[in-house]
């Protein structure tokens, strides 16, 4: 008898299954930024204004500035909000993935790349940067009047495209005891 129960595997459950550690959590990150090098079907810079703003800022602060009363007609850069999860215990230089959508009329973010983007949490402070080259889930062709499109074109995503930049501050392991909150409250 004491043989067979030696014998018999014991079944666990990790308490990473069953409960998570309270006040450990996902931070929202947020940014604006502009995506380059669209082959035409950027924002029409003319119908949003901010487009243009934000390009000239850019180029003012690269040293670069446009005579007054330039008007930049330009079909290959598009506005864009620029967000992501930063997990708990993330530190410096680790890499997070982004979503890249668009604020103005911009036809498709394909090909594309976001130009260095500073993204803030709710606090206000830079948590990372974002860059890279997007990659778009969806599909459109057009032809003699026809229009078919597959997901949606003005939303992109940059695989390990922001770099941590602070570690968000935590108050775990400090006290006396952890306390775990239950994923089921059976």
């Amino acid at each position: 008898l004491a043989l067979g129960l030696a014998a018999s595997p014991a079944n666990a459950e990790r308490i990473k299954d069953l409960a998570s550690v309270q006040g450990v959590r996902q931070n929202q990150l947020i940014g604006y930024g502009l995506v380059v090098g669209l082959d035409g079907s950027g924002d029409q810079t003319t119908q949003t204004p901010f487009t243009v703003q934000s390009i000239v800022n850019m180029l003012s602060n690269l040293g670069i500035t446009l005579p007054p009363g330039t008007s930049l007609q330009l079909k290959n850069v598009a506005a864009v909000m620029v967000t992501a999860s930063l997990p708990p215990f993330a530190r410096s230089g680790q890499q997070i993935d982004v979503t890249v959508s668009s604020m103005g009329n911009a036809k498709s973010l394909r090909g594309g790349t976001l130009i260095a983007t500073p993204l803030k949490g709710a606090d206000g402070q830079v948590y990372a940067l974002a860059q890279g080259n997007l990659i778009v889930g969806g599909a459109g062709v057009s032809a003699n009047g026809s229009k078919v499109q597959i997901n949606h074109l003005s939303v992109g995503r940059i695989s390990g495209g922001a770099t941590v930049e602070r570690a968000v501050p935590m108050q775990m392991g400090e006290g006396e005891f952890v306390f775990l909150e239950l994923n089921a409250t059976d």
